[in-house]
């Protein structure tokens, strides 16, 4: 897993004070994605993290938010803060994954997010973490027997759609 914070932004507000909003990019198993966090978000995080592993510094939370070369300093900070936590901890606690948007994948551990292409893949990797969308209690493929007095209109419509969407139904 990689994190990154490539910028930050000033967020107004009509019930609060304005605030700077960090967006930090996650990269992980080849997927990519941006979830934002204000620092109050960062130092609750802390705060739980201590009770359960050995954390960084975090940057101080007293800054004048304002001024821009301090907000940069600050958003460095934090993106050390995260990456420090994933390079120290073999295991990634599931607070830590929540706030980052990550689902946790226990079969993975940390250091297979980082393989080449020539590795091949162990059969716990391979493994689909999904559960079926769709349960047939027979093969929809298969027709139904003469005898059915009633057409199965679940596994018609199914069929229809995946095969013919473009024709109307009967």
């Amino acid at each position: 897993m990689e994190v990154y914070i490539p910028s930050f932004r000033y967020e107004e507000s009509e019930l609060e004070r304005g605030y700077t909003v960090f967006k930090i990019e996650v990269l992980m198993s080849g997927r990519k994605h941006f979830v934002e966090k204000r620092y109050s978000e960062f130092h609750a995080l802390h705060k739980k993290l201590k009770k359960c592993i050995r954390t960084p510094e975090i940057p101080s939370k007293h800054v004048r938010n304002w001024v821009p070369k301090v907000l940069e300093q600050r958003r460095q900070g934090l993106e050390l803060y995260l990456q420090t936590v994933i390079l120290e901890n073999e295991e990634l606690p599931k607070i830590f994954l929540d706030f980052l948007n990550v689902r946790h994948v226990p079969s993975l551990p940390k250091a297979e997010s980082c393989g080449s292409f020539d590795e091949t893949e162990s059969e716990e990797s391979s493994k689909l973490s999904h559960q079926p969308v769709l349960l047939f209690l027979r093969d929809p493929y298969v027709l139904p027997k003469a005898n059915d007095n009633f057409p199965n209109v679940v596994i018609e419509g199914i069929l229809h759609g995946i095969f013919y969407p473009h024709l109307l139904p009967r």
